[in-house]
């Protein structure tokens, strides 16, 4: 259709963009930046649940316009993809069982241990750079809370936002977010679309124009910012 964009978002990337339970539809911090700059341009959205490793896939087969969702920029993903002006920055965060007490300010710290990270994300390779060997990948943060609660793994390790937001909502499991742990980078969270596509150009006018208000009044309407 003339004006419509469709969107690709992950579906489990709460509070980034997840599919509601209760309307069966994509919603979160990213699918509200993405409608409202959408919005902006006088364009409509067609939001489509898509499993994050297929994001930049289906991007460059042309299977989606754009992506929204909790993928940031990085300079591998830049060769391939095109990045707007950046909505959000943030890094990793680690989570252990409950009942460990241990001390973990980097990620040196779980040298020796089995952590789980999601596929297709920067976080397998910022544990590979940290000299972390036993690494399983899941494809969403939930399983590795899951498995870390069930004592498959010893901890894990993902994006700060999604995993502080599921301990908070989610189901009650006894792991905790290290609160002394500090990322080895904070990175952009930005919209996405093809190489070359003249509607990037169009985007970062957009969010230029939305960044002092209604961007910000996203983000703490996530409890984000």
């Amino acid at each position: 259709m003339p004006g419509e964009l469709w969107v690709g978002s992950s579906p489990t990337g709460v509070p980034f963009s997840f599919v509601d339970p209760a309307t069966n539809a994509l919603t979160g911090a990213m699918i509200d930046i993405a409608k409202a700059v959408i919005r902006d341009l006088g364009l409509t959205g067609d939001y489509r649940a898509t499993p994050f490793s297929a994001l930049i896939p289906s991007l460059t087969t042309g299977r989606i316009d754009m992506i929204a969702a909790a993928m940031q920029r990085t300079d591998e993903r830049a060769q391939i993809v095109a990045f707007s002006a950046p909505v959000f920055s943030y890094g990793g965060g680690l989570v252990v069982p409950g009942d460990d007490r241990g001390v973990y300010p980097a990620l040196s710290s779980v040298r020796h241990k089995r952590v789980g990270a999601q596929v297709g994300t920067r976080f397998v390779d910022q544990l590979h750079g940290a000299g972390v060997d036993r690494v399983k990948t899941y494809d969403g943060l939930q399983e590795i809370v899951r498995d870390l609660a069930n004592g498959r793994i010893d901890a894990g390790y993902g994006d700060e936002p999604i995993l502080r937001y599921q301990l908070r909502v989610g189901p009650r499991r006894p792991v905790r977010l290290v609160r002394e742990f500090r990322p080895p980078v904070e990175e952009d969270l930005c919209l996405i679309v093809a190489k070359d596509d003249p509607l990037l150009e169009r985007l970062n006018k957009a969010i230029a124009r939305l960044k002092d208000a209604e961007i910000p009044a996203i983000l703490h309407r996530w409890e984000l910012g």
